[in-house]
């Protein structure tokens, strides 16, 4: 899955929170939003906010269904909110490999052929 697909794939899922994601979809729509938010932060805070609330949904989407390849329950993304500990637990789970076979969560994703 490249940049641009990821992205589609994302936002086309952005209230999907069932399923999962890869780690190259997830890793690379976090991409989209870094450089994206870092940009619009130095054109205008209003254009900065409007990014942030445009990613919301579709990263707290994302970041389920990573979860989810992991064999990880969503819920986990709670983890988040405790400071510093929190973010490098959740770090720890979105960087490891999905699972080969089916889990609770369904499927494992099928990759894309790269001309779609």
């Amino acid at each position: 899955m490249n940049f641009q697909q990821a992205v589609q794939t994302c936002f086309r899922k952005y209230v999907d929170f069932s399923g999962r994601a890869s780690r190259p979809e997830y890793w690379w729509f976090v991409l989209a939003y870094v450089i994206l938010s870092f940009v619009a932060r130095f054109i205008n805070d209003y254009l900065y906010l409007i990014v942030v609330l445009a990613f919301l949904l579709p990263l707290l989407a994302a970041g389920a269904r990573r979860l989810h390849d992991v064999g990880k329950t969503a819920w986990l993304l709670l983890i988040g909110l405790v400071p510093v500990v929190g973010g490098l637990v959740l770090l720890y789970f979105t960087v490891q490999p999905s699972q080969t076979e089916s889990n609770a969560y369904g499927p494992p994703p099928q990759p894309q052929p790269a001309g779609v």
